[in-house]
């Protein structure tokens, strides 16, 4: 009775005697797997860089800014103006569906001078929950604390870029330098907040929001002495803002004397529904290309069971002479479906280890150098996808031509030449 490691010889000796038509038929599946996996890696990798992106603004934040209120709905003609104020940010954070909302003044046309240099970055007066709400990492010194609103301290933390051109190599905290004339210290300073190759975030500069509503207000007719540039906030549901989100215009429809329902009157992104956004269409990438893969694993086991056919064809005679000599159905189906599963099974090892190899080139030389973007990786459930569909193009690759090959009387495989 012939075992296992003998069918095995025989099945490598089958594919080694057709070389070039057994790498061709290879070939053909290891393409197929590795492109698959290569395609949804490149989709993940645009995935998570724009989730990484998102995630560098903030926590899953709403931000708003002073809008304008159309005169009538849907048209842009005879807009009034408005701008928030402290008063809008405490009703806001009186709401149950808001868990944390922050408010900051900003103005890009105050020119900060130390004893080396000068810059006109600009300049936002800020809470102490700012940083909770978005992504602001300190390297050295604080943040605005509770205090410092408290006081009105004259205290400010430079971006990154500021702090290296105000202090150029030299030690900064403690340091003095001028705000349009005005005396303030450092007390910090900000890490990178640059994307690619914007690093504006990296030029501003921030001081308690009580400090810049008393020094820096903003100017103009008919503006509140508490007026400020932006609102920010976040659900207390995380990561959905269907109720904080109409609840919010709301008490700004309310304050500033407009329809709520009016959506052109309110300037605002919501990072949250760009996040889902996004993450619908690369769920709908990776199911298109899912897809794409499994039909062209599909295509090489039609391919597969083609080749069979025409090796059980060709080894006719031999067939024959093996049955004439005592070997059974069994031994044949075997022997047969196994080179069917083999040549998927290796085909399909060989394009995932090149995919990975690939992306794993990619990984070492793109990290960190395409803004929004993140190298693919090779995603383990589209390698489970590859390796099922694979399994299942081996076992019908294998098994219909075996079968036929099985099925043959040894008398006529032996009249056959």
């Amino acid at each position: 009775m012939q075992n296992f490691s003998d069918t095995l010889g025989q099945v490598f000796r089958a594919i080694l005697a057709n070389k070039l038509r057994s790498f061709l038929t290879m070939f053909g599946i290891a393409w197929g797997v590795g492109s698959l996996l290569v395609l949804v890696g490149l989709g993940e990798g645009f995935r998570s860089g724009q989730h990484r992106n998102l995630a560098s603004f903030g926590n899953g934040i709403v931000m708003m800014w002073n809008g304008t209120i159309p005169a009538v709905a849907n048209q842009h003609t005879g807009m009034r103006p408005y701008q928030m104020t402290l008063r809008d940010e405490a009703d806001i954070r009186a709401l149950k569906e808001v868990k944390n909302v922050t408010a900051l003044l900003g103005r890009g046309d105050l020119y900060s001078v130390s004893p080396y240099a000068n810059t006109n970055g600009q300049t936002q007066g800020v809470e102490p929950n700012y940083n909770v709400l978005r992504s602001i990492p300190m390297v050295q010194g604080r943040f605005i604390d509770a205090g410092d609103i408290a006081e009105r301290r004259r205290v400010i933390v430079l971006g990154l870029k500021s702090g290296s051109i105000l202090f150029p190599g030299r030690p900064m905290l403690g340091e003095t330098i001028t705000v349009n004339n005005i005396s303030f210290t450092v007390i910090g300073q900000v890490g990178s907040l640059a994307r690619g190759n914007n690093d504006n975030e990296n030029q501003k500069n921030y001081m308690p929001l009580s400090t810049m509503q008393e020094l820096f207000f903003m100017k103009g007719n008919n503006i509140a002495r508490d007026a400020v540039s932006s609102i920010q906030y976040q659900p207390v549901k995380e990561g959905d803002t269907s109720a904080a989100l109409p609840a919010v215009h709301s008490i700004i429809g309310r304050n500033h004397n407009f329809d709520p329902s009016m959506k052109d009157a309110f300037d605002e992104w919501d990072t949250i529904q760009e996040e889902h956004m996004i993450g619908a269409i690369f769920n709908a990438m990776d199911v298109f290309l899912g897809g794409v893969g499994v039909v062209t694993l599909g295509l090489g086991a039609v391919g597969i069971i083609n080749i069979m056919l025409v090796s059980v064809t060709e080894r006719t005679r031999e067939i024959g002479i093996l049955k004439a000599i005592g070997a059974t159905k069994r031994s044949i189906l075997s022997q047969f479906f196994w080179e069917g599963l083999l040549i998927t099974g290796i085909s399909g090892i060989i394009g995932i280890v090149l995919s990975a190899g690939f992306m794993y080139l990619l990984d070492q030389f793109f990290t960190g150098k395409v803004p929004g973007f993140d190298p693919p990786r090779l995603v383990p459930w589209s390698a489970a996808l590859a390796l099922g569909s694979l399994t299942l193009c081996g076992v019908v690759a294998g098994l219909y031509p075996a079968s036929k090959a099985a099925a043959m009387d040894p008398i006529e495989a032996l009249r056959r030449e």
